[in-house]
């Protein structure tokens, strides 16, 4: 793994939140001056390839992302824009049973207004 590759999945993996690629690079700039932009998209995607980190994606904002891979569910704030995860234990099996399908990976977002902007 390069140098670069490795900050970059660091950053992530210290973050409290999900960080968009932007705030990825200046937190990697802070550290290793001479990365680049472009460094820091490419690495995202050979991590999210590899499944070691995830990738949020929300419609009219930057994409985000997220240090657990294990199946789980995002909060998304309509107003301010903030992501929280959440866990639903049991809804691979409810739709597979549902569905009378094999359930290989889900994406699940909720959007709602968080108190801090309510």
């Amino acid at each position: 793994m390069t140098k670069q590759k490795l900050l970059i999945k660091k950053i992530i993996e210290s973050a409290n939140g999900h960080l968009t690629a932007e705030e990825i690079y200046q937190l990697a700039k802070a550290q290793m001056p001479h990365i680049a932009l472009g460094t820091v998209y490419r690495n995202l995607g050979k991590l999210c390839e590899a499944n070691e980190i995830g990738l949020i994606s929300v419609s009219g904002k930057p994409d985000h992302y997220d240090k657990s891979v294990i199946a789980h569910g995002h909060l998304i704030c309509d107003s301010c824009g903030k992501i929280v995860d959440f866990h639903l234990e049991d809804i691979k099996d409810r739709v597979e049973k549902l569905l009378d399908v094999e359930v290989i990976s889900y994406d699940f977002n909720a959007h709602y207004v968080c108190d801090d902007c309510k």
